[in-house]
């Protein structure tokens, strides 16, 4: 097992309070707030199987897996040196007999990974899919910010992944939100919606997307997370609470 931190250019971060040692590339795409906030909507149950497409080094990946120690996990991650350090780091968090970490691309769908469908399915999909609508990012940062095949791609590939009644939880811009409800809606329902504001009185740029397979239930729209208070520049008590672990977002 190679050792990144032996190399200049990786860092070995804490999140979750902690709790989570994190190795990362300092230069490519590095976790942040979104990871966390998806980590922290997982509710899986004892038992249940979850994948996180497009899991990166495991960010949200072993921060969930440490929020619900009865629950097992798969991250699937098209990049190999991410993967490989995702298992690193599941490794070096001692959660390597309940979290493993599959090689392939999501365009390719599902079926092509050749695995049982899961109880549930989380992922923090690339924001962009027009590249004339992003200056380019770094290209080490590029994967992680551009869906080559589409949103589309991702919720194709969401319905696949989980059972009836399992479900599907998403966080992405909310400008986003009327796209991944259409895409969805074809075998998905039960949806609540939980925006994510960085002020009590500025419009949410995240929202957090909770939906059921085969679902019928009408959709709720939650009370918003707001991360941060005016004329302060740390988090507000519910966020922080968030962050450290303390309190999940429940839906």
């Amino acid at each position: 097992m190679s050792d990144p931190t032996s190399v200049p250019s990786f860092t070995e971060d804490r999140v979750l309070d902690g709790r989570v040692k994190l190795r990362q590339s300092a230069a490519g795409y590095r976790a942040g707030l979104d990871a966390a906030l998806l980590a922290s909507a997982c509710d899986a149950g004892d038992g249940d199987r979850v994948i996180e497409a497009g899991c990166g080094v495991g960010a949200a990946l072993l921060a969930a897996a440490t929020r619900r120690p009865g629950a097992r996990f798969a991250g699937l991650e098209r990049d190999p040196a991410a993967a490989a350090l995702a298992r690193e780091n599941a490794a070096l968090n001692g959660l390597a007999d309940r979290v493993e970490v599959v090689e392939g691309d999501v365009a390719a769908g599902f079926r092509a990974l050749a695995l049982p469908v899961f109880d549930a399915m989380m992922s923090n999909p690339p924001f962009f899919d027009d590249p004339k609508t992003l200056r380019a990012p770094a290209p080490e940062k590029t994967g992680a910010w551009m869906a080559d095949a589409g949103l589309s791609a991702w919720t194709a590939f969401a319905l696949k992944a989980v059972r009836e009644g399992g479900t599907i939880t998403l966080i992405h811009r909310a400008d986003r939100l009327a796209d991944i409800l259409a895409l969805l809606a074809p075998k998905a329902g039960s949806f609540r919606i939980r925006p994510i504001q960085p002020f009590a009185d500025a419009p949410a740029k995240r929202v957090l997307v909770r939906a059921v397979k085969t679902g019928k239930a009408p959709l709720v729209l939650l009370p918003a997370l707001v991360m941060h208070e005016r004329g302060g520049g740390k988090h507000s008590d519910q966020a922080e609470a968030i962050l450290r672990g303390e309190a999940a977002l429940a839906w």
